[in-house]
């Protein structure tokens, strides 16, 4: 059993805890200048922001990949540390080529699931259940390298979730997948029970999949609600480089006259 969770796999209090996190590269100005934020159990939160507002560089920080330059961050009520593996957290990274190096995709998928305990026998059970859910068993004994774009990335995704982590943390899952792909992951994680954070400029996508949005611009969380709430602000949009999404548009007339 993992630790920090009551009977039913919850954590009791806040799963992500932010305090004035700040954090800069070296020889440049903060990217990070007192960012603020709380994740409850089971919440689907989604980080929007522009592009170098820091979505990225905040769940490096998250993952321990990299050090903060002052402020705290928590994960599961235990302080993060930089360079220490957390099983109960789990990281999809931006580009699925940083996260498969396997042979094969059942191997990439087993490297997890053998480091956290589990025999080849219980691994390779595991897999076989997960990638037929996934409608994914043709892609098993395949080389990662020879895997097209949006299959990387499903399977980059798979090789997180496989090992039930209580937190999830995606960076642009959504890149690269064709639209059957992207209703089948946005379904998933729509009845995952995991806690889930979501950086994506697909905005559709996060309405679909997260109930809670924060806008990251500027160092700073500028605005956390309701994603509705906030992506149906369209000054609050616009002034950082967005727009309001199309589905969010009322349409008066319809688009086309028959």
């Amino acid at each position: 059993m993992k630790p920090h969770k009551s009977e039913n796999g919850i954590q009791n209090g806040t799963h992500i805890s932010v305090k004035d996190l700040i954090f800069s590269f070296p020889r440049q100005e903060s990217v990070l200048k007192g960012v603020d934020l709380d994740v409850m159990p089971r919440e689907k939160v989604g980080i929007i922001g522009p592009n170098g507002s820091g979505k990225t560089t905040l769940f490096l920080l998250l993952a321990g990949i990299l050090a903060p330059d002052s402020g705290s961050l928590s994960v599961l009520d235990s302080p993060v540390k930089t360079g220490s593996f957390n099983s109960d957290l789990g990281f999809v990274f931006q580009n699925p080529d940083d996260q498969l190096f396997c042979p094969t995709v059942r191997d990439d998928l087993a490297f997890g699931l053998q480091n956290i305990g589990h025999s080849k026998e219980e691994a390779d059970s595991m897999i076989d259940a997960y990638l037929n859910r996934m409608e994914m068993s043709d892609l098993a004994e395949r080389p990662p390298h020879n895997l097209s774009g949006g299959e990387k990335r499903m399977i980059s995704v798979a090789g997180v979730i496989i090992m039930n982590p209580a937190i999830v943390i995606l960076d642009e899952p959504e890149s690269s997948l064709d639209s059957r792909a992207r209703r089948q992951l946005i379904e998933f994680l729509r009845n995952s029970s995991e806690t889930l954070l979501i950086a994506s400029h697909d905005l559709e996508f996060l309405l679909e999949t997260c109930e809670r949005t924060a806008l990251l611009d500027n160092g700073r969380i500028c605005a956390d609600g309701s994603s509705r709430r906030i992506m149906g602000d369209e000054p609050l949009m616009n002034s950082h480089g967005f727009e309001k999404p199309h589905s969010l548009v009322p349409h008066v007339e319809p688009h086309h006259r028959i």
